[in-house]
């Protein structure tokens, strides 16, 4: 298990470009399952969460090819189905979230599929009753093998049809739009998950020679084809490293460049950090952030605390809810945060605790940061991460503390911030990795 050794206190200065989104990439690459003909793709990161789902695929069957650093061509000409029952493909999937997300397309194109109960972050429930229910409603069959552990899907014939979805849930919608772009008749998919992710899994399916209507809102209407082709595909820069990049510079007092940011699918990020008396500058399609003495919080209209909640799409996405916790104890002014989604993922604040952070934990879902206004700074501290959006929390944390810090189980982090400690060090950063 690797650590990062942090010597806190020193500001960064310069530019750094966002990797390519991550959450983008494990969908767009599960979707070249979907076609016998290459896929290009560029801007995919290199980070550990999307390294495993190439292997994987691989070890399915398909072809694989890399270009450049970032660059990739797939080709799922023809898998090894025998391989999707083995014990080894249970065990990757069990160890990936990501893996879940070629139940749509085996389905959709081999009307057959295998999944294990998916790993990832521990976060509190995550459920997959969205991915079967709307799959399930195409004309899929489920059976649960308890002695394996798995799930054995099969659908002889899918066929489109209305569904309302339980809940807007991002992995859910792209998995039931891959299976149904090769469905018969129309689909149409209402309380859809729109983030930006899945409206770029749409266009590229498009460009493939699907038929899908309603990109960017909550009701989706898929026309079923028999077949789709090849094409070319560049990710999106990822919006949780950006806003990661805002709430660090704010931190630690620097002053940065964020370059090529693709504003316009930010959504209500960049407010979100100006509502944290974050000034934030927009220089082309980069972001400037100037140094920061203080920020202070603003309040609502009739005087209340400021409370940030996290929503589906456009509203605020919960993975930068634990930045902007942490960019909030130097904050002047108090702060609520409500965390709807998950029931866990604020128990890393006891962390920020111990190293001097003003935080009440309500209950699992809500905690009260009260700034410091930088009278007070963090001390370094001993750490783990829990998950890699908390990861960057206590990264962040550690590097505007008094003192070294050093944080253990950073493969969490590795899952989601491509050589994060090499792109941060050359700003100016005091980060070493050791095992």
């Amino acid at each position: 298990m690797a650590s990062f050794i942090i010597e806190g206190g020193h500001p960064l200065h310069g530019e750094i470009t966002p990797q390519g989104a991550k959450n983008e990439a494990l969908e767009v690459i599960c979707a070249t399952l979907l076609t016998d003909e290459p896929i290009k793709m560029s801007n995919v990161p290199n980070i550990l969460d999307v390294n495993n789902l190439i292997q994987l695929l691989g070890n399915m069957g398909v072809a694989i090819q890399q270009e450049t650093k970032d660059t990739w061509i797939f080709q799922a000409k023809s898998l090894d189905m025998d391989y999707l029952q083995s014990d080894e493909f249970i065990q990757k999937c069990a160890a990936l979230r990501g893996s879940i997300l070629t139940l749509g397309p085996l389905l959709g194109r081999y009307h057959k599929a295998f999944v294990a109960k998916p790993g990832g972050d521990q976060i509190g429930r995550r459920r997959l009753d969205t991915h079967f229910l709307g799959i399930n409603e195409l004309g899929a069959q489920f059976t649960y093998n308890a002695e394996r552990g798995i799930y054995e899907i099969e659908a002889t014939h899918l066929k489109g049809k209305y569904m309302l979805l339980d809940e807007a849930s991002v992995t859910g919608t792209a998995n039931i739009i891959m299976a149904a772009v090769l469905a018969e008749g129309t689909t149409q998919i209402y309380n859809a998950a729109c983030e930006p992710y899945i409206q770029q899994l749409c266009k590229m399916l498009n460009r493939m020679g699907a038929k899908i209507s309603g990109i960017a809102s909550n009701l989706l209407t898929i026309e079923g084809v028999a077949k789709l082709h090849g094409t070319e595909h560049r990710i999106l820069p990822d919006m949780i490293e950006v806003g990661s990049f805002i709430g660090m510079a704010a931190m630690t007092g620097s002053e940065i460049t964020i370059k090529n940011v693709s504003y316009d699918n930010l959504g209500i990020i960049p407010d979100s950090f100006r509502k944290l008396g974050i000034q934030i500058e927009l220089r082309g399609d980069d972001l400037f952030i100037p140094k920061h003495e203080h920020y202070e919080v603003g309040s609502f209209m009739d005087g209340s605390i400021m409370a940030f909640s996290d929503a589906p799409w456009p509203g605020l996405t919960p993975d930068l809810l634990s930045v902007l916790l942490v960019v909030a104890t130097q904050a002047k002014g108090s702060v609520l945060i409500h965390q709807k989604m998950f029931e866990s993922r604020l128990f890393f604040v006891d962390k920020l605790i111990d190293m001097g952070a003003q935080i009440i934990l309500c209950d699992p879902h809500r905690a009260v940061v009260v700034g410091h206004d930088r009278r007070l700074r963090l001390k370094g501290s001993r750490m783990s991460s829990p998950d890699i959006r908390a990861g960057i929390a206590l990264l962040i944390a550690a590097m505007s503390a008094e003192g070294p810090s050093r944080i253990s189980n950073i493969e969490q982090i590795d899952r989601g911030y491509e050589n994060i400690e090499a792109r941060l060090t050359a700003l100016g950063a005091k980060i070493k990795r050791v095992d």
